[in-house]
């Protein structure tokens, strides 16, 4: 079943450079702004607070 809602960050750039992500209840699903119909990452709830983490830690 396809995300209902996508969100992108409103750090993004004016020019679109950013990903978007959707949250389910099983997942979250993270997409390139630029590129909508391509691929989707697809992890889970400890798999994503493991990317913030990280993101943070930058």
């Amino acid at each position: 079943m396809p995300p209902t809602e996508w969100r992108k960050s409103s750090y993004s750039e004016p020019e679109g450079s950013c990903v978007e992500v959707a949250f389910r209840s099983d997942d979250v699903s993270v997409r390139d702004s630029k590129n909508v119909s391509g691929p989707v990452l697809q992890v889970g709830e400890r798999g994503w607070r493991a990317l913030l983490r990280a993101r943070h830690s930058w």
